[in-house]
């Protein structure tokens, strides 16, 4: 078989399969990436809007999936102190601890096998294969602070903690929220 028929083959297959795996936990594939993302999100991304870039999906169907993951008791929709309009998205206790049972990390577990090395590899080549794909198909990027050209290093206090001034927003990011997930964030390339 061609190189590429085997690798659309791959991608497929483990598509199909990740797929499958997360319906589990009373949980569907979508409502899994939004709990995910709002785990992983920094606080200017945890928005309905944000989350429907994310999942590349409607603002309807991304609602319809936030209700859910509401009535369970695993995500918590806020309204902006400042801006009553602006709803903000929090993981609640229960919701980080359904992730701690993430269905995916089956994939995880199955590369136990594989040396660091390997493992290390294959994530790069995973990291590069989605930013390209998200680049030719004009797709929004999400990442962190720390890899984004909007990232501007910046004491945060007097205790000299460094965090980042974020050149679009101009909030300041502490050294614990600059690894969360932007939607505002541009590579470095």
């Amino acid at each position: 078989m061609p190189e590429r028929g085997r690798i659309v083959e791959l991608v497929d297959r483990l598509r199909r399969i990740t797929h499958s795996l997360q319906f589990a936990n009373g949980l569907n594939p979508a409502q899994w990436e939004a709990l995910r993302y709002i785990a992983r999100a920094n606080r200017n991304s945890c928005s309905p809007g944000a989350l429907a870039e994310f999942m590349a999906s409607t603002r309807g169907t991304v609602s319809q999936t936030l209700k859910a993951l509401e009535t369970k008791g695993l995500v918590e929709r806020r309204r902006g102190a400042e801006d009553r309009r602006a709803v903000r998205l929090t993981i609640t206790a229960a919701g980080r601890a359904m992730l701690e049972n993430d269905p995916l990390g089956a994939i995880v577990d199955a590369l136990s096998s594989c040396s660091g090395a390997q493992r290390a590899s294959l994530e790069d080549g995973m990291e590069r294969l989605v930013d390209t794909v998200q680049l030719q198909q004009g797709m929004p990027e999400f990442g962190p602070c720390f890899e984004c050209i909007h990232f501007r290093p910046e004491r945060c206090s007097d205790t000299s903690t460094v965090g980042c001034r974020c050149a679009i927003s101009g909030e300041v990011f502490r050294a614990p929220e600059l690894d969360r997930l932007c939607a505002d964030f541009a590579r470095i390339r």
